[in-house]
This record gives structure tokens, C-alpha cells and sequence, in this order.
């Protein structure tokens, strides 16, 4: 429910915008003046502030430096020029003329609180980017990685198209976003849309809107994602599942900036930004007829390729830990790190699931975690997977040693003090896994140690 401020100091309009806009579904204070407004309440709290520009004391636009960040919308007798000028170039939303129409001034009002419902939104997105990712780079200083990061500088200023491909789970998304921010355009709205997500018979609807009674079901005319980007960016994940009717109207776009909603005949221009990402091979679809050449090669004006996570070398162990830190923090846990047998098998473990499958499985062993130590066994990830034909990158817990190198000295060296079960639970192991090791590198247990 959004929270509106009257401030008006004739008690028959404020007494009547109170109850018209509470009918409404509105939460309403008000107020006589704006020192009034300010001894009683928090400014800062309304989600849309509307008063006059008359009124006992300082002026009602003086309510625009007092609460920085509301939308203040001027209610005013002298609707001259100046005057609505005056009001603008001091902050005001928009002004609206006494005696108005109350149907006017609900629509003012709707029209403004979803402006700032999006304006919002938009600083949700922006700041939790920020707290998961750094947006002016990504984590990893592997040669594949910096290359991404010098290209996304150079070309996000620009409003050049971008293809960005890499497997699933790679982080095209990310890159996307960080495109955006580092744009011209970072003010505006990023618009998402996941193509392999909506069913082909309603794509084009999604995307280009449609005119009431285009199709059954039509009952209001409705604006598409592409128009919901105006002024920003349009992010086409997986666009290879785009179907061919689709592909074309998509291709009208990036030649004239130009969309037609599904049941008219009027085309209207938009101006967007198009980013669009794929695991798939488009030219080979190309190839096959399932993906149009001129938009293929419309898409590719800037190329960027991520690479999958098991060739970014020891990438993974500092995306690891800075996945590990950010999940511990989202789930209020207390600091707790990786241990080496972890640290040996993230580094050994293939992730087919690239980056989305570790940040899986490092916040499933930090909900599963009882102390401060992430286990192989909280990982919980498929053996099967583990790239043992690539050389295993040392990490600095085990430094040159191998895996049964580090497991005989540990075991060797704790033995006398531990149980097996300490034992186990310290390797991240079970007490089965313990004893076949053991068995495997012949180690007999020791006659000091406990059960």
C-alpha cells in the first residue's frame, strides 16, 4: 500500500483528496503547512508527497529539499507557466491546477508512484549487484577473464550491440548487467527476459505488446518488454530459442528502432540498448535454418566468449571464497572458510554447472555447516565430474602436495591426538571413506589413537 502526504492548508480540498485517495486503497496523512508536516512526521517515509504552493510559512515546494528522494507533486491555483516552471526546476514531479478533476489527480498519481515503484526497483537491482559482484569487473584474473573485463569497459560506454555466449551457468547475465551499469544508459531500466522461458505463442505478445482484442484473451491493450526498456537496456538471455516470427520482428528493431504491437498497424520508434546471450551455437543454427543470418550477424557486432569454469585455472578458488563470504552473509552465519581437502576438491572437481552450480553448493554447505569449516562432504557435488584428466591446480593449504600426500601426512600427524571420527570429520570425510583410504595408501591405524 503506498504512502501519500496531503499538505494543503484548506481543510474542505484536504479533508476531500484525503477520503478520495483513501477510497483509493491509499495509506493518507495530512497537514496544514510544512513545518507542520515535519514536526509530525518522517518525510522521508511517503512514497509520494502532494501540496500546495501557497501555504503558512515556507512555500510547499520547500518540501522538496526536506524530503530528498519523495516525489513531490505541487497542487496550485496559479497554474501559469511560471509558476509550473518554477516548480519543476526545483524538483517537483509534475503540478496539477486547482479546481482539478478528481479523476485527473488519481491518474497523476498513478502515473507517479509507479515511476518511483520502478525508480526503486532499479536501486534494489543496482545495489544488490554491488553486494554480489563488483560491477566494474569480474572475479577471476585469468587471462580468458581479463580479456572479458577489458572488452566489457571498452564497449559499455557505446550502445553497440552485444552477443554474449559461454555455457550455462558462466555468468552472461552478470556480464550484461555490468554492460549496463558502466553505460551511458545506467539510470534507466535493464529489462531481462529469459526467451526460452515463454511459450512461443506468447512471445511476441510479451515482447511487443499487443492492442486490446489482438487475440482471444486481449481484453486491454498491453506494453511490451521492449517498450518497458525505453531509455535503457534490453537483456535477450537465451536467445537462440527465439522462434523464426519473432526473429524477424526482432530484426526491425535493430535496423530502424522501430515495434509494432501484435494487432496494430502503426509502428512506434523505441530507444534501447540490445544485449543478447546464448549457450547455443548460433551459427550452426544459422546453418540449419533455425536462426535467420541478417539478425545472427546484427547481434555480433561485439562478441564477448565466457569461458566454463574449469578452464579458469585457480579462478575457482578465489570465486569460491568470495561466494563462500557473500552466502554466509546473506544466510547471517558466522565466518567460516574452506578447508584444504575443500580447497583440493573444488579445484579438481569439473563444474559442468559452471558458476551458478558452485554458488549452489557452497550455500547448501553453509546452511548444512555446524562450525567454521566448509567439508568436501558439505559440497555434496558428483565425483564423476572431477576433472582428474586436467593437472590439479596446487592450492596453498596442501602447497606442492597431492591428495594422497596430504591425507598420509594429516592422518600421520594426527592420529595419536584425534578419534577416527575427529579424523574423518576434519578430512571432510566419513569414517568408511577413512578406512578405505587407509586400506588404499597403507596406513595402519594407530594403537594410541581412539575409536
Amino acid at each position: 500500500m503506498s504512502h501519500i502526504l496531503v499538505i494543503e492548508d484548506e481543510s474542505v480540498i484536504r479533508t476531500a483528496v484525503d477520503r478520495l485517495l483513501t477510497r483509493r486503497g491509499y495509506k493518507v496523512n495530512t497537514a496544514e503547512s510544512v513545518e507542520e508536516a515535519e514536526q509530525k512526521f518522517d518525510l522521508k517515509s511517503f512514497n509520494l508527497i502532494l501540496t500546495d504552493v501557497r501555504l503558512p510559512g515556507v512555500p510547499g515546494t520547500e518540501v522538496i529539499n526536506r524530503a530528498p528522494g519523495v516525489p513531490v507533486l505541487i497542487m496550485t491555483s496559479y497554474a501559469s507557466v511560471r509558476s509550473a516552471v518554477d516548480s519543476m526546476k526545483q524538483g517537483a514531479i509534475d503540478y496539477i491546477a486547482k479546481p482539478f478533476d478528481h479523476d485527473e489527480l488519481v491518474m497523476l498519481i498513478e502515473r507517479t508512484l509507479k515511476q518511483e515503484k520502478l525508480g526503486r526497483k532499479t536501486e534494489v537491482l543496482k545495489s544488490d549487484l554491488d553486494k554480489t559482484y563488483p560491477v566494474d569487473g569480474m572475479v577471476g584474473k585469468c587471462p580468458a577473464m581479463q580479456e572479458v573485463c577489458r572488452r566489457v569497459t571498452k564497449v559499455a560506454p557505446t550502445d553497440s550491440t552485444v552477443l554474449i555466449l559461454g555455457e550455462s551457468g558462466t555468468g552472461k547475465e552478470l556480464v550484461a548487467r555490468a554492460l549496463h551499469e558502466q553505460s551511458l544508459r545506467k539510470d534507466a531500466p535493464i529489462v531481462t527476459v529469459n526467451c526460452a522461458a515463454i511459450p512461443e505463442t506468447l512471445i511476441e505478445s510479451e515482447l511487443f505488446g499487443h492492442e486490446k482484442g489482438a487475440f482471444t484473451g486481449a481484453d486491454s491493450a498491453r506494453t511490451g518488454l521492449i517498450e518497458a526498456a525505453e531509455g535503457g537496456t534490453l537483456f535477450l538471455d537465451e536467445i537462440g530459442e527465439l522462434p523464426m516470427a519473432a526473429q524477424a520482428r526482432l530484426l526491425r528493431v535493430l535496423q530502424n528502432g522501430e515495434i509494432r504491437r501484435v494487432g496494430s498497424e502503426q509502428s512506434r520508434l523505441v530507444d534501447v540498448r540490445l544485449i543478447a546471450a546464448t549457450h547455443r551455437d548460433l551459427k550452426q543454427r544459422v546453418q540449419e535454418g533455425e536462426f535467420r543470418s541478417d539478425l545472427y550477424f546484427r547481434l555480433r557486432v561485439v562478441e564477448l566468449n565466457l569461458p566454463p569454469l574449469r578452464e579458469r585455472g585457480q579462478d575457482v578458488v578465489e570465486l569460491a571464497e568470495f561466494l563462500l563470504e557473500k552466502t554466509r552473509k546473506q544466510l547471517n552465519r558466522s565466518p567460516m572458510k574452506l578447508n584444504p581437502a575443500a580447497v583440493e576438491t573444488i579445484t579438481t572437481y569439473g563444474w559442468p554447472g559452471n558458476v551458478r552450480e558452485l554458488e549452489n553448493a557452497l550455500e547448501r554447505a553453509v546452511i548444512l555447516c555446524e562450525e567454521d569449516e566448509i567439508t568436501p562432504d558439505l559440497l555434496a557435488i558428483d565425483s564423476a565430474h572431477s576433472a582428474a584428466s586436467q593437472p590439479a591446480t596446487p592450492t596453498a593449504a596442501s602447497a606442492d602436495l597431492s591428495l594422497e600426500e596430504y591425507f598420509r601426512q594429516f592422518v600421520l600427524e594426527n592420529q595419536d591426538q584425534m578419534t577416527e571420527t575427529e579424523l574423518a570429520k576434519r578430512l571432510g570425510i566419513s569414517r568408511k571413506a577413512l578406512w578405505e583410504r587407509r586400506q588404499r595408501f597403507g596406513i595402519p591405524r594407530s594403537k594410541k589413537g581412539g575409536n
